[in-house]
């Protein structure tokens, strides 16, 4: 990596600086983060020409899909959110970052599955052991971009304080946590790990938005949305 950073701190690296550019990357993200939204909303349906009754129950059917739609769907957002955050501190990508970026991608784009399993079998701890086992992919490659990025200062457009990178990392951690939890009491109570589920895109919002209002973390907080 030291001949790298020696390129780019001379000029004369023989990559030329649009392929560096990480506005390819973010957009081919920003892609794939609107497919999977579509997706989940595609899950979703009642079927037609349904009577007082029937339509009741079409909606009781339906119900748990929409519930993971909704977990989902914030859930994207919010790992859509950090990808943004941490994009739009970068002033040029390798292809390390390309390639962890796809690796980044494989558990996301499982997360429309999972969902769909979440929601034909809400109760099944299965079912929710095996969203909970996506969502950790998510943030465990999440958690490894991060940390590569910035342990790389020539990528970013300013470098990166040692508690700032503390708080970033613990913004990527979190949700850990609790999918864990919520993973260990499916067999005994499926709502409450529905409820953790549903918990963690309120929990990093409220994390980051205490973060960014508390004097000694401000500053550093405040790259995080």
């Amino acid at each position: 990596m030291e001949n790298e950073d020696a390129a780019y701190d001379s000029g004369t690296g023989e990559i030329a600086a649009r392929e560096r550019s990480p506005d390819r990357v973010a957009t081919f993200v920003d892609a794939v983060f609107a497919i999977v939204i579509t997706i989940l909303v595609l899950e979703i349906g009642v079927p037609s020409d349904l009577n007082e009754q029937s339509f009741r129950e079409a909606l009781d059917e339906v119900g748990p899909t929409l519930i993971a739609w909704i977990i989902s769907f914030l859930l994207v957002g919010m790992y859509w959110v950090w990808h943004r955050d941490l994009f739009n501190r970068l002033r040029a990508v390798n292809r390390d970052v390309v390639w962890l970026n796809l690796i980044f991608l494989v558990p996301v784009s499982l997360i429309p599955f999972a969902s769909a399993v979440l929601g034909d079998y809400h109760d099944d701890p299965i079912a929710l052991r095996l969203y909970g086992i996506v969502l950790i992919a998510v943030s465990l490659t999440k958690l490894l971009l991060y940390w590569y990025v910035h342990h790389r200062p020539y990528l970013l457009l300013a470098p990166a304080s040692r508690r700032s990178l503390r708080i970033g990392a613990l913004i990527s951690a979190a949700p850990i946590v609790l999918y864990i939890a919520a993973i260990a009491v499916a067999d005994i109570a499926h709502e409450v790990s529905l409820v953790l589920f549903l918990a963690v895109p309120g929990s990093y919002f409220l994390l980051v938005t205490l973060l960014r209002e508390r004097p000694s973390t401000a500053a550093d907080a405040e790259q995080f949305s």
